[in-house]
């Protein structure tokens, strides 16, 4: 594509797209050089009192942007994309975001040589906490996958692999933060049910879920290690993790992240 990306356009500026946004503006990109557009008129007038970026349309960024990012639901991706096509040029570059939908997806539809690259990004982007894997495209260079690599690094982490992995990535971090909501929240049910109020719950849970997760995050040891570290033979902490065997917890998550995985490649 063309060394100049003086115009950056996103598509749909819901709460990821806004932190997708946030990351642009952070890694280095001017908020005037930026537009938006999305279905709904005061929420572009709310991000443009917010972040000084410029509100437009559809065929305004299809054809003027250098770079374009994608930030829809899967299911409106094919109908965006070819009401787009005729006016995005071949220089421009694609970023799509969107479970389970092929860089090939969006090239079929587009001008042949177009650069596009896949991310699978997460909700925690939205504290600058994010994890996101990105793909290239067909005909994306390596000052593609730089341009979109810096702005997630501003809001997270980043990876870069093979598309075919996608759907896997998908089934740990896309979807992963829900896991991680729906045990905190079957924690402090529990919590209640064993006595404690609702606000004892809900801060013992969420702080030793956080404390543990910096242990991890910072100690430099294996998740298998810091487990056994706190666990004494026979003790109470044995005895739940008793019960989770038990229960077949493992099998539990490995076939909740299989169909993770399945429904993103049904979403292709």
């Amino acid at each position: 594509m063309s060394n100049s990306r003086n115009c950056i356009g996103i598509v749909g500026v819901g709460v990821m797209g806004e932190a997708l946004l946030a990351g642009v503006i952070n890694s280095g990109s001017a908020p005037s050089s930026i537009c938006i557009a999305d279905k709904r008129a005061e929420r572009l007038n709310e991000l443009q009192s917010k972040y000084g970026v410029n509100p437009s349309d559809i065929a305004a960024i299809a054809g003027k942007c250098d770079v374009i990012l994608l930030v829809v639901k899967p299911q409106d991706m094919g109908a965006l994309v070819d009401e787009m096509a005729p006016l995005i040029p071949d220089t421009t570059l694609i970023v799509t975001i969107a479970a389970g939908k092929r860089t090939s997806f969006i090239e079929e539809r587009v001008k042949p040589g177009t650069s596009v690259i896949r991310v699978m990004p997460n909700t925690p982007t939205l504290v600058g906490k994010g994890m996101a894997a990105i793909s290239s495209g067909t005909h994306a260079t390596e000052e593609d996958v730089d341009f979109v690599t810096n702005f997630l690094a501003a809001c997270g982490e980043v990876i870069v692999l093979a598309e075919e992995l996608q759907d896997a990535v998908t089934a740990v971090s896309g979807s992963g933060p829900a896991y991680f909501f729906y045990f905190v929240e079957e924690m402090i049910k529990a919590a209640i049910a064993l006595g404690l109020s609702e606000f004892e719950a809900s801060k013992l849970t969420i702080q030793t879920i956080s404390g543990a997760a910096a242990m991890l995050n910072e100690s430099g040891k294996s998740p298998t290690t810091l487990r056994e570290n706190v666990t004494s033979p026979k003790g109470t902490t044995a005895a739940a993790l008793d019960s989770f065997t038990d229960a077949k917890t493992g099998e539990i998550i490995a076939a909740a992240m299989k169909a993770a995985r399945d429904r993103s490649q049904e979403l292709a």
